[in-house]
């Protein structure tokens, strides 16, 4: 029995793509769990990417294959990944997630496991509006919201300042985004990845 979990994500500037492979190494950690990367599609225009320094940065993961909706219908878990975009998701994921009206049509996702991790720039950008607001989409599929419980116990840490919430991981770019995932973020992330598998795993067996 192989149950499968694509971490379906946006990353701008990387940092949703290195908590997405900790996410993955997290649900690779579960037995009979396959874990798969997937990118949603690029809307900003090409000049736009290469004046902001994205299009350098995006190049570094230009290898993983793009998202489709049937990717969803196929999954037994589905794991989310977005930076945040004023408390929300960014343009690019809603972009896809409207794609899947009839997914919903047919209750394709019905009793489906979804989880969400996300990065901001600063401390208090929105990583909990953007989870929460993720969530109304994941319910009015049907699906089984999934987060990552205080039994994680990175998530009481006080020794430094970190992403991560019961709502599910999170990563803290930097005004300037040169700060990347620490240790503590990706061990939270990886804990995620973990979660869902187990939940996933009992819930097809």
């Amino acid at each position: 029995m192989s149950v499968k979990i694509p971490i379906i994500f946006y990353s701008m500037y990387g940092h949703i793509y290195r908590m997405a492979e900790a996410v993955a190494e997290g649900v690779s950690e579960v037995a009979d769990c396959e874990a798969k990367l997937l990118q949603v599609a690029e809307l900003v225009p090409e000049a736009a990417l290469e004046k902001s320094g994205a299009k350098q940065a995006r190049a570094t993961f230009a290898q993983i294959p793009q998202a489709s909706v049937e990717d969803l219908a196929e999954a037994d878990a589905v794991i989310f990944g977005t930076p945040t975009r004023f408390g929300n998701m960014a343009a690019q994921m809603r972009n896809f997630l409207d794609q899947t009206g009839g997914l919903w049509m047919k209750g394709a996702l019905v009793g489906k496991v979804g989880s969400v991790f996300t990065s901001t720039a600063t401390q208090h950008g929105g990583q909990e509006t953007t989870i929460t607001s993720f969530h109304s989409t994941l319910l009015h599929h049907g699906m089984i919201i999934v987060g990552v419980p205080y039994s994680e116990q990175r998530l009481l840490t006080m020794d430094e300042i970190t992403g991560g919430s019961p709502y599910g991981a999170g990563t803290l770019a930097g005004g300037d985004g040169s700060r990347l995932p620490s240790d503590n973020e990706l061990a939270i992330a990886r804990f995620q990845g973990r979660h869902v598998a187990r939940i996933a795993k009992k819930l097809k067996g």
